[in-house]
């Protein structure tokens, strides 16, 4: 009981001290562009509805798609633990074949380019 006492004193009292320390030590010098309601450095006063351009979704789809794999191919190296790791491993190839595949053809049709 003593120690559960312990760390809820210690706890509390740690957290306390952050907090204070936190609204001591900042610095609240407010400026023009810190309260301007855009960070993004486009200029505020213009036109909200100017069209984007539809290039930004598909770098965007394309990395959501690569960060999915990696998600999945994380957990590889415990899986060739299992009972049949020849297949593990044949199943991550054939993912990363059809993945690369894929960015290839994306590639190849000027999916990936800037410019026009």
């Amino acid at each position: 009981m003593n120690t559960i006492l312990f760390m809820l004193i210690t706890s509390f009292t740690l957290s306390t001290l952050l907090v204070t320390l936190n609204l001591w030590v900042t610095q609240t010098n407010p400026d023009q562009e810190k309260l301007s309601p855009y960070e993004c450095g486009f200029d505020p006063l213009g036109s909200a509805r100017l069209p984007f351009s539809i290039r930004f979704f598909l770098v965007a789809i394309l990395f959501l798609l690569f960060d999915l794999e990696i998600a999945l191919l994380l957990p590889l190296p415990w899986a060739t633990q299992l009972q049949s790791p020849p297949t593990t491993l044949a199943w991550a190839s054939a993912m990363i074949t059809l993945l690369t595949l894929g960015l290839v053809y994306e590639w190849l049709q000027g999916g990936l380019e800037w410019a026009e």
